[in-house]
């Protein structure tokens, strides 16, 4: 049987076989489409984050691999120099777990969760969270590093605004946000505020998540090997690196 390639039809209606150029131009033409189209679904739709630090712990830890819905907020459009943003699906709600371009270093993404929005109040007396006057009850998965029996921080203490924080009014167009590990997170109790423009998306679902393990091989340029070795002590502890009851938990 005779060889087959990809062919084109022709303006008398036969097919004539690609070329070598043309084959590759088409091949190069197929995957800028396909990168075009990765890029609008990680800019504008869903795009996955790693959880570095312990701020939002239980509700999500260290390792934790997520997917963000980026088209709830008003996604950006993915074109250079313009700040166009598709039209949002609602505004951020107080206990939405939310990703952010950090205020003070907008290079920087966050995740917290919103506790108050716009034109609310929020108030810490003695750790206890209070919004309009309402007390904000710790997420199910939230906890404090220190005992409640322990005497709480004044305001304006080392700790500055943690335990207690006199009543402030969220500006328009902003979030008051916290860290569900309410005693190891940098939040808006010391930074203050997070612009609405500076929101990214809402967390969903962790879709994968893995576990530090103090006894994994560090790697270095230096030894190439260690690589090879950090490579070969992942595969043998896989099913122990793995926490795979989180695998695909939602985040609420």
């Amino acid at each position: 049987m005779p060889k087959t390639s990809k062919t084109v039809a022709t303006e008398t209606g036969q097919k004539k076989p690609l070329s070598g150029p043309d084959r590759f131009w088409d091949f190069v033409k197929q995957m800028g489409i396909a990168l075009i189209l990765a890029l609008c679904i990680k800019t504008s739709i869903v795009e996955a984050y790693k959880i570095p630090s312990g701020s939002m712990e239980d509700t999500l830890l260290v390792g934790d691999f997520l997917l963000a819905n980026k088209f709830l907020y008003g996604s950006r459009l993915p074109i250079p120099f313009v700040d166009l943003r598709l039209p949002d699906i609602r505004d951020p709600r107080p206990g939405d777990v939310v990703i952010f371009k950090y205020p003070l270093d907008p290079s920087v993404n966050y995740i917290k969760r919103c506790i108050a929005v716009g034109g609310q109040t929020v108030e810490i007396r003695n750790k206890k969270v209070y919004v309009d006057g309402e007390l904000v009850f710790l997420p199910a998965h939230g906890k404090y590093q220190t005992p409640l029996d322990q005497p709480f921080a004044p305001h304006g203490s080392e700790l500055g605004s943690r335990d207690n924080m006199p009543a402030v009014r969220v500006p328009a167009n902003s979030l008051f946000v916290m860290g569900d590990n309410r005693d190891r997170s940098s939040d808006s109790r010391f930074w203050g505020f997070v612009p609405r423009k500076n929101v990214l998306g809402k967390a969903m679902i962790v879709h994968w998540s893995w576990r530090d393990d103090d006894r994994s091989p560090e790697t270095t340029w230096r030894r190439p090997l260690s690589y090879l070795q950090s490579i070969g002590y992942n595969v043998v502890h896989f099913p122990q690196r793995v926490r795979w009851n989180r695998l695909l938990r939602p985040i609420t």
